[in-house]
């Protein structure tokens, strides 16, 4: 790879991603650092190959390469490649799935919440996160409660827009 744009942007996206990458990864490979770095490898790899990777957000481009690292240690484990290297009961997919998907899911959540509009993002910490009621959230902000019904519809349905655009489906 030569110091053009795309190595640049390869750069980046390691830069920003391969700690969090490499910590998700030795979760994948039972603590194995080897094997962890090797898939760690693979997956930036495959997103020098997929240079759309390298155009998303910071948090998209994080969960698409969660995904790929997840996916290949699947396919090693299910390839049968590293069952003598991870000594495990259980495939990478059952290992801490639902905290792993959780994670995921908060990522892409998350991303797509730092989308909304500040008005929207604050309506929503107010009812959904601190839990208040319509009419307090009026209060809070100083606007009727109309404003905020009306605020937390649209900015639901931007939330559900742009979950959608992630691929998290209902």
């Amino acid at each position: 790879m030569t110091d053009g744009p795309e190595a640049q942007l390869m750069r980046v996206l390691h830069d920003q991603h391969a700690a969090a990458l490499r910590s998700y990864a030795l979760e994948l490979t039972n603590g194995d650092r080897a094997h962890a770095e090797d898939v760690v490898q693979e997956t930036l790899l495959r997103a020098w190959r997929h240079p759309k990777v390298l155009d998303q957000s910071e948090r998209s481009a994080r969960s698409w390469l969660l995904t790929v690292a997840r996916r290949i240690a699947i396919d090693e484990w299910r390839s049968g490649t590293s069952r003598a290297e991870i000594m495990t009961e259980a495939p990478p997919e059952q290992i801490n799935d639902d905290a792993t998907e959780r994670a995921v899911q908060g990522w892409l959540v998350a991303d797509a919440i730092a989308e909304l509009s500040t008005r929207h993002r604050e309506v929503l910490a107010l009812c959904f996160y601190q839990g208040m009621s319509v009419a307090d959230a009026a209060a809070r902000l100083g606007v009727p409660e109309g404003t905020i019904k009306s605020r937390t519809h649209y900015a639901l349905r931007a939330l559900r827009l742009a979950l959608e655009e992630r691929g998290v489906t209902r």
